[in-house]
């Protein structure tokens, strides 16, 4: 064959394409389609593609591509931001499950050394099945979401590590002095790739994009994604932590968003790739021969796992019911673990058996884990809501400090204290309404108690908690979590103790309205679809449109649940809304209603100007347009009508044109 390699993509493509399709209609993840697709293609299959080390080449630029815009869309800022999560969580999370688990390998051998060995491996979890599976979730900026990330990265960062102990292991010396030099040349990059991400990348871009050449732009993003990889690799760093970086770097300039979306068809082609060569490792006859084995195994890298990530995750700070769906989250081993398993096969410290074993047992929870991220918000609820969790809650709760307004009478309940909550809770502080927060993150709460604000530590999808906070007795509940499951059960729960109770909600997608509108929510304001409103809003205003078309054209879209904006039917621009016709004119419109009192009479009658203070210069009938009308001109119903003026008496107009004459005559 003259080009076996592009033979292997086509094959690749072709049945991952299919496979993906058919899931699809199972409504199972695209992952799992392309993990089993690489079975059923690979050597241990039907044997398509015999030589997978090309196929393994590319997928490995798949990771790279798939960290790199995890990176961008990370930034410097939401990294210290999880700090606790990196240190604290991560460092919990694989000194535990090292322990644990060679603790539960010694009665399998003699040699503390190779379960310390196999401990290594069970620490390490996929970084990129779960940073893929959160990414296609919206879930990235979720508080379970945030705490995977933050031990991802610092597992990621175990990797050097643990690769210079295997030989120490395998009885060859620990070399203290190696390790030494190897981990202060990785902790001096890591420190110039971040200095640079301040300094020296966003002049660089700007300098490229300055020649307004995309083909350059576009070189030069591969250019930093791959280059800084590489460098790290060279420096004992793993090429995704790396490409890690190089997303950190571009993500403080103001040219992230179009570097991710450049680099977006680059990256879902290759980490499929990635994903299909994961599957092609799989030996199926070898696991038929040792079924129980493998499921054993399986079974004890989920359980132990959980464990130490919602131990880790409890120990960073996260509430138990967060700790929790990132302790399921992270249960599976990641795709690192197979480079120490090789080393580990080359030292010694594994036989072939267990190898086999390793591999099988790896890729069923990596297929696996879609399922178990899908089902962590229930399980995660379930116990929850067990009178022992809820106990735990409470005590949880309690360490903080808090003191629960359950005694407070018509307040309002706001969940979460991000951007939209802490703007919410100022301006209800400075009208005098009463206001009770919920929020997760104990050094914020820490932070506001002490500026006075009636903060609190606590799970909202907890009734128990819910009832603490006064929501039977609550005017308005106020939900602005970036958590869709969560804010789900908070809808339910808060429903459920109040149906009196007025529920706000915000959320990320259009998707989540229909849901969180059935279990009980009053309103729901979809983050697009608000910014979409915006926008044509503004666009309208410069096109000279009526301040009260606009205003009802958005009030009509919000009042049934934003899905007129799916199929708008925009009225006809004016005649008169041409920026040509009146430029640099302040001014603004207002129709006359059905049945007002305006109708039938003239604009001397009606003294607009000695009324209002604004003059009227023009008025449209059906499509006749008359400009500087006469006094004597009768306004009827449905006219038009233009007028300029300042910003009061435009307002005393519109009052005016839409109240009739009740308030101003007499």
């Amino acid at each position: 064959m003259e080009y076996p390699f592009l033979q292997s993509l086509v094959i690749i493509f072709g049945v991952s394409a299919l496979v993906v399709f058919v899931l699809h209609r199972a409504k199972i993840p695209s992952i799992v389609g392309f993990l089993i697709s690489g079975v059923i293609i690979g050597p241990y299959g039907i044997g398509l593609i015999g030589d997978t080390h090309a196929v393994e080449m590319m997928a490995e630029v798949g990771v790279i591509l798939l960290l790199f815009t995890i990176g961008i869309e990370f930034s410097m800022a939401k990294l210290a931001g999880i700090r606790k999560s990196v240190i604290i969580g991560g460092g919990g999370q694989v000194l535990l499950t090292i322990v644990l688990s060679a603790l539960a390998f010694s009665p399998a051998t003699v040699d503390a050394r190779r379960a310390v060995f196999w401990g290594f491996l069970t620490a390490l979890s996929s970084t990129a099945v779960i940073l893929k599976i959160l990414a296609e979730k919206g879930e990235t900026d979720s508080p379970h979401g945030r705490v995977m990330v933050g031990i991802l990265i610092f597992q990621d960062l175990c990797v050097v590590p643990l690769m210079l102990l295997i030989p120490s292991l395998a009885g060859e010396g620990p070399e203290i002095a190696v390790v030494a030099l190897k981990m202060g040349k990785a902790a001096l990059i890591i420190a110039a790739v971040l200095l640079s991400a301040r300094w020296l990348v966003p002049k660089l871009l700007h300098e490229v994009v300055s020649t307004r050449s995309r083909e350059l732009f576009i070189t030069t993003i591969i250019l930093l994604c791959l280059g800084i990889a590489l460098i790290t690799s060279r420096f004992g760093l793993s090429l995704a932590l790396g490409a890690f970086l190089a997303g950190l770097m571009v993500s403080e300039s103001e040219y992230a968003h179009q570097a991710t979306s450049d680099i977006l068809p680059f990256k879902e082609s290759f980490i499929g790739l990635f994903f299909v060569s994961v599957g092609m490792l799989m030996n199926i006859g070898y696991m038929v021969d040792h079924v129980w084995v493998v499921m054993l195994s399986v079974l004890f890298v989920i359980g132990l796992k959980t464990v130490t990530g919602t131990v880790a995750a409890l120990l960073a700070g996260a509430s138990l019911r967060t700790a929790m769906h990132a302790g399921l989250g992270l249960a599976q081993i990641g795709e690192f673990s197979f480079v120490l398993a090789v080393a580990g096969r080359e030292s010694g410290l594994i036989s072939e058996m267990f190898y086999q074993i390793f591999l099988s047992a790896s890729v069923l929870t990596m297929m696996i884990s879609p399922v178990m991220l899908d089902i962590a918000p229930s399980i995660s609820g379930w116990i929850m809501s067990r009178r022992v969790m809820a106990r735990m809650n409470r005590l949880q709760g309690a360490s903080s400090g808090e003191a629960l307004p359950g005694a407070m009478q018509d307040h309002i309940i706001i969940v979460g204290f991000g951007l939209n909550g802490r703007n919410l809770a100022r301006v209800l502080r400075e009208v005098g309404i009463p206001y009770a927060i919920l929020e997760m993150n104990s050094d914020t709460v820490r932070a506001m108690k002490k500026k006075g604000e009636p903060i609190n530590y606590g799970d909202g999808t907890s009734p128990e908690i819910l009832r603490h906070m006064g929501a039977e007795h609550a005017r308005l509940l106020v939900v602005a979590i970036s958590d869709p499951a969560s804010t789900r059960r908070i809808v339910s729960a808060a429903r459920h103790q109040n149906p009196e109770l007025y529920v706000i909600v915000r959320t990320k997608y259009l998707a989540e309205v229909d849901d969180l509108t059935a279990l009980g929510a009053d309103e729901v304001i979809p983050e697009e679809f608000e910014t979409s409103i915006e926008i044509f809003a503004r666009v309208l205003n410069r096109y000279r449109f009526p301040r009260h078309v606009i205003m009802d054209m958005a009030e009509r879209i919000r009042s049934n649940s934003y899905t007129a904006l799916r199929s708008i039917d925009l009225p006809k621009r004016h005649i008169f809304a041409q920026d040509r016709l009146l430029p640099e004119i302040a001014l603004d419109g207002i129709s006359v209603p059905e049945k007002s009192p305006l109708a039938g009479r003239s604009i001397a009658e009606l003294e607009i100007r000695k009324k209002t203070g604004v003059t009227i210069i023009a008025v449209r009938r059906a499509d006749t347009v008359l400009t500087n009308p006469d006094p004597a001109f009768r306004l009827q119903e449905g006219d038009i009508v233009l007028f300029t003026g300042d910003m009061k008496s435009m307002n005393r107009a519109f009052a005016y044109f839409s109240g009739g004459l009740k308030d101003h005559e007499g």
